[in-house]
């Protein structure tokens, strides 16, 4: 049994972290092993709150310890982190992957750099956001930030279209083969827009915004888990990245449907395997070539 080891947070109720991860893996065929890194009972913009915790490092290593006494780790796939609830547990995130990648040469490593939104109720600890710059994104595979989490990684400001393809690049300078922007907010005010750039080339994708009264929570774990699935299946990176884009406009569109705000993601099962509508993706005009 190969699987994906996935650690990241979760909720009970909803769909955000391993919520909003595990399943669409699963979905697209995958075996999946969930390590949370804390449970709540849903996630933290409701305004009645929320309860539950984080989960020490420890409990982390113990958990792939355990995975290792029954030879799992040796077929694991992929490692798929996101939310972190302590610098500790991102040291845990580092000991794991290189478990991992020892057992498994070929297994990659997908890392969503969750630093916080203070404006969506996301706090991080202190020291998260140092670990993930400084630590798990140049050993990860495969980053997947949004504009803001790309520009403390290129250490730069992003405000234009040139400047997110620059920050890219100085991002594959730094140890990752494939970024892919989970949300590029600079370049359109009226579409939603994700960026990937490889060695092969970078591309545009962009799709309608679709209008919510409270925006839902989790799409970017949702973004993570499907491109993740996609290389597994052997899909090019631009492949991959079109299917993402496509599948999880599906889950939104269908979540918008509901008048909801939690995604709607087991009723729109089949748009992860299935898009219902295509995006054109755009190969830009650049080359990003080693300086």
């Amino acid at each position: 049994m190969r699987g994906i080891l996935s650690i990241q947070s979760h909720v009970a109720y909803g769909h955000a972290g391993n919520s909003s991860a595990v399943f669409p893996m699963q979905r697209m065929g995958f075996e999946v092993w969930p390590i949370h890194t804390v449970q709540f009972s849903n996630h933290t913009q409701y305004k009645q709150g929320w309860t539950g915790r984080a989960f020490s490092a420890s409990a982390l290593d113990e958990l792939v310890q355990g995975l290792d006494n029954i030879d799992a780790l040796s077929r694991c796939e992929a490692i798929l982190t996101g939310y972190q609830g302590s610098a500790e547990q991102c040291e845990a995130v580092i000991r794991t992957v290189e478990k991992v990648k020892a057992q498994n040469p070929s297994a990659i490593y997908v890392c969503d750099p969750v630093m916080g939104a203070p404006d969506k109720g996301c706090i991080v600890a202190p020291g998260i956001a140092e670990h993930l710059v400084n630590d798990l994104m140049p050993i990860a595979d495969v980053i997947v930030p949004n504009q803001f989490e790309l520009s403390q990684f290129a250490q730069m400001e992003i405000n234009t279209l040139s400047d997110a393809v620059a920050a890219c690049y100085i991002a594959l300078g730094k140890g990752p083969k494939a970024v892919l922007v989970k949300h590029l907010y600079c370049i359109s005010d009226n579409k939603f827009s994700m960026m990937l750039a490889t060695r092969e080339g970078c591309f545009l994708a962009q799709r309608p915004h679709l209008p919510f009264e409270l925006q839902p929570v989790g799409v970017g774990d949702l973004i993570s888990a499907v491109f993740t699935a996609g290389l597994l299946k052997g899909k090019s990176p631009s492949e991959a990245f079109q299917h993402c884009h496509d599948a999880c406009y599906g889950v939104l569109k269908r979540t918008q449907q509901q008048n909801e705000w939690e995604l709607q993601t087991v009723l729109a099962q089949n748009e992860l395997v299935e898009p219902s509508e295509t995006f054109p993706v755009e190969m830009l005009d650049v080359q990003l070539t080693s300086a």
